[in-house]
């Protein structure tokens, strides 16, 4: 069975996640339907990582396998068709070797969160960025998210929920970028926790309120404890940027 790859692009405002849930539509569950509509069987899709209810993605990596062999530009255009219209697109589809797994595969995932700092609603940006109206010191957090870098407990920064089997994670990097009121979290890791960036991004928005300093996060990520953690950044902020792989 041909093995393709897919970089996929979605507005996860409609959806309770990526992966396939009984509560209500997912991401995943609207490709696999789309692939069905194109070959005439079931197929399991699987993505790089699972994105929570109103968390979008630029470029969500995942992989199917079909029954039958077809043009890499036919399964982007087919699977594109029977999406309609729900909001995801397949960026491109590319056959691969079998060895190929979106999620195992992959060696570092890139997430980016999305504040607009101003007073007025947003328009445009309405469920695509988080609004907030106190003004923010992006130096500041920016210098502060630094202590975070490296291998670390991150219990602080992970949700009850989580499933991971250790709270211990690397993050490779993180950088708070300004440009005008337009304030961009990136992050860069090999996996993530249950809602650990938007835990990290709600800490550090009480660093550029000036609530907190860089010791305080310091001493939030060394208590270890849920508890310690700022608010939770909304998901409608938070997007999945990209997925390495290590070239063959």
């Amino acid at each position: 069975m041909p093995r393709y790859k897919l970089i996929i692009e979605f507005d996860g405002g409609p959806f309770v996640g990526w992966q396939r849930q009984e509560n209500g539509p997912s991401v995943q569950a609207a490709v696999e339907a789309a692939a069905e509509a194109l070959c005439g069987e079931k197929t399991t899709v699987h993505g790089a990582g699972r994105t929570d209810a109103g968390v979008h993605a630029l470029a969500m990596a995942a992989h199917m396998d079909l029954p039958r062999a077809y043009g890499d530009g036919v399964v982007r255009d087919a699977l594109n068709q029977h999406l309609k219209p729900q909001p995801i697109s397949v960026l491109s589809a590319e056959t691969v070797t079998d060895d190929f797994h979106a999620r195992f595969s992959c060696v570092r995932r890139a997430y980016e969160y999305r504040i607009v700092n101003r007073r007025a609603p947003l328009s445009l940006l309405a469920g695509r960025a988080w609004r907030i109206s106190t003004a923010l010191d992006a130096d500041a957090m920016h210098d502060a998210a630094q202590v975070l870098v490296g291998r670390h407990d991150f219990s602080t920064f992970r949700a009850s929920q989580c499933q991971a089997e250790t709270p211990i994670k690397s993050l490779h990097s993180i950088a708070v970028l300004r440009s005008g009121e337009d304030i961009r979290i990136r992050c860069e890791a090999r996996s993530f926790l249950h809602h650990q960036v938007r835990s990290i991004v709600g800490s550090l928005a009480e660093v550029g309120r000036g609530k907190w300093r860089k010791s305080d996060l310091r001493a939030a990520l060394d208590a270890k404890d849920r508890s310690a953690c700022g608010p939770v950044a909304p998901a409608e902020g938070l997007y999945f940027m990209r997925a390495d792989y290590e070239k063959s």
